[in-house]
């Protein structure tokens, strides 16, 4: 999949960077953790998808901002100059991510070939007197420049400008390809009765319910987020996709007590001040001197004639100052405004308001315990009355009864919960469950009507352990972009069959998961061991026994296949020679449908320690009601292949191995043995 991103991108002319290399498996402390793990592992989990990238020809690598075995990313020779330039002949640029560099010399030696966003540490002011000294080689130098040049040439950079003006910027081509890619990222989880697809004919109401149901949730937050021009909300979707004939009711489900929020929010200043310092300006942009300078125990303000006697009316106020988390959580931040304002928490933009009309926006971030974080707000007001009111902290959302209430009435229930770019960013991790306030919503719709759909938003797995019962159908919908309302509907009323698989194991607790013990630093240092290995994901799950929620590959569809007719090239081959392995697949529905059929390895004797099983290839299969197909997948030398953790390579043990075919990594209909030879 990776090689494929790269070949499109690449095609059209821009460089692709794949990114973060390595080990950059989760956000606590990022530039501070050391990701810790042994040859093998490194090599049988982690590198795989970049190696695949550079054999694709990808331009551009970025490294991650962590520590690998006690050395950073950016500046780790094994990792930079060993594998990817020296084993893998990578032959492009290898960038750092942003701010990732920590020391010029080193990082230039170990072959990192751009700092970005700046020369913060790779610059004239630092690298010439290394070159003087011999402490950098001219030749390091110059083949920095050629890989730089090397992919701009290659990308043709020189030959026509980096902007093509007879594209569009919005297109319904771009459209349709972002629909697309919804329709085939929903994952069906479960379906009690087949209550899904639901009939329009006989489904006469429906309750819109939840956080997420309106407005849109298209992505996290961080780097990865864009702003599409337009999005549909799963609100809007299922309202233009239902037809006349049924009737949608929405209700947000949860309501926000921020009355209390303003009152009794506790902020601290410079000097631990209780509250936040505030710059009054005689303007409407915070420009020249501020009138004043005060300290405001609380933002909860309704000026008739302005902060001050014969105030300006066009004025604006910054407050600054920080909020302590006690406990690790999510905390909603809330600022009811008549006037524009920004907030910032950490320095980063959380909250905006353009309008001058009295609104309240809110928003929510995850903090760890016992930790201080940086707040602003900005507030610029042009005319009228003024009033500002701003306030933080946890649990200040509860499920509105009367809301709830509209469950029974209706004939389905939809509700939608999960994550956002705000609760769901970079730079943390958030939490495994979802808050209290949601799983009671999905319990309390759940009891008052038995057709109720629970729609998940998340980058991963959540917690279901208290709500799954609660739900008579699961659609996880991941981050469906600017479409998602759209093909979140046409799932909803079958116009699409559901087709998507989970990349990914569902544990039922995180206590399930194979890096439980393992994720954050134990003890004073600052280090993190891959306790787990090469068993992690469903290699783990196999290994322990341990049933997941949902296993690796699993995804239904509203219709049936069978599989059928395994066949192996031969019964028999040699070291380096390829196999071929072909199945039949058919559609013994009633619907049309596309099936991802998976094919695993397994090596029954194996002299080292190996997974169960192992994902060597997939295929995924459109079939109309009746028809089949056979599908062929080859499998070269490295699909019996490990990493060798005392000959520090790759090779393949003599004897006998199964190909096993299956519809997920917990659902194995057909398997074959053949033998290995030398």
């Amino acid at each position: 999949m990776a090689a494929s991103y790269v070949k499109g991108v690449q095609g059209q002319g821009v460089v692709t960077t794949v990114k973060h290399f390595a080990l950059n498996n989760q956000e606590y402390d990022r530039h501070n953790i050391s990701s810790d793990t042994d040859e093998r592992t490194l090599q049988e989990i982690y590198l795989p998808a970049f190696k695949a990238a550079v054999d694709a020809g990808v331009g551009a690598v970025m490294t991650s901002y962590n520590l690998v075995n006690g050395v950073h990313a950016s500046e780790h020779p094994h990792l930079i100059q060993d594998i990817l330039k020296g084993q893998w002949k990578f032959d492009g640029l290898v960038m750092s991510d942003w701010d990732s560099t920590y020391d010029g010399v080193r990082a230039a030696n170990a072959g990192l070939d751009l700092e970005m966003p700046s020369g913060k540490f790779m610059n004239r002011e630092n690298l010439l007197p290394a070159l003087k000294a011999g402490a950098i080689k001219e030749q390091t130098i110059d083949d920095k420049i050629r890989r730089l040049l090397r992919v701009m040439f290659r990308l043709g950079f020189f030959d026509r400008p980096q902007e093509d003006p007879s594209l569009p910027r919005y297109s319904p081509d771009s459209r349709l390809i972002a629909l697309n890619a919804a329709r085939e990222g929903i994952v069906l989880l479960k379906n009690k009765g087949n209550l899904l697809p639901l009939d329009r004919s006989k489904v006469k109401s429906i309750l819109v319910i939840g956080p997420n149901a309106h407005s849109a949730v298209t992505g996290g937050g961080g780097s990865s987020r864009v702003h599409p021009f337009r999005a549909v909300s799963a609100l809007e979707g299922l309202t233009q996709i239902a037809g006349s004939g049924v009737k949608i009711f929405y209700e947000s489900g949860l309501e926000n007590d921020y009355a209390g929020l303003f009152k009794n929010s506790a902020f601290q200043s410079e000097g631990d001040r209780q509250g936040l310092r505030g710059e009054y300006f005689p303007s409407g942009n915070l420009e020249g001197s501020p009138s004043f300078t005060r300290t405001d125990a609380r933002l909860d303000f309704n000026w008739t004639d302005g902060p001050a006697p014969n105030f300006p009316k066009k004025f604006s106020v910054r407050w600054t100052g920080r909020v302590h988390a006690d406990k690790e959580g999510t905390y909603s931040f809330a600022v009811q405004s008549a006037g524009r304002f920004r907030l910032f928490v950490d320095d980063k933009s959380v909250l905006t308001k353009d309008g001058e009309s009295l609104t309240t926006e809110s928003t929510q971030q995850h903090f760890s315990a016992n930790t201080d974080h940086s707040v602003r707000l900005e507030y610029r007001h042009a005319d009228g009355p003024a009033s500002v009111s701003f306030g933080w902290g946890k649990g200040e959302r509860r499920v509105n009864s009367a809301s709830v209430g509209f469950a029974a009435k209706t004939d389905a229930a939809v509700v939608l919960v999960g994550f956002n770019p705000s609760t769901e960013t970079e730079g943390a991790d958030r939490p495994f469950v979802l808050t209290p306030e949601e799983e009671r919503l999905i319990s309390e719709v759940g009891k008052l009507n038995p057709h109720t759909i629970v729609v998940v938003n998340a980058g991963g797995n959540v917690s279901m352990a208290k709500w799954i019962d609660s739900a008579a159908a699961l659609l996880h919908s991941w981050y469906l972009g600017q479409e998602g309302g759209t093909a979140l509907a046409e799932v909803v009323f079958g116009d699409v069959n559901p087709s998507g698989k989970l990349p990914v194991s569902f544990e039922k607790r995180w206590e399930d998961s194979s890096s439980y013990r393992s994720y954050y630093p134990q003890g004073t240092e600052k280090r993190v061991a891959y306790t787990e290995g090469i068993f992690m994901g469903y290699r783990h799950f196999d290994k322990t026994q341990i049933a997941p929620m949902f296993p690796f590959g699993f995804g239904l569809s509203y219709t049936r296949f069978a599989y059928r007719n395994l066949k192996l090239s031969s019964g028999r081959i040699h070291g380096g020679e390829k196999l071929r392995v072909r199945f039949e697949i058919a559609n013994t529905g009633k619907r049309a449908g596309a099936e991802a059929a998976q094919l695993y390895v397994r090596e029954v004797k194996p002299d080292e320690a190996r997974p169960l099983k192992e994902l060597k290839g997939f295929a995924k299969v459109f079939l109309e009601p009746g028809q089949r197909k056979t599908v062929e997948i080859e499998l070269g030398a490295e699909a019996f292949s490990y990493y060798h953790p005392k000959q520090n390579a790759w090779q393949a043990d003599p004897g006998t191995f199964e190909v096993l075919i299956g519809s997920s990594s917990r659902d194995v209909l057909l398997t074959q043995s053949f033998l290995l030879e030398k």
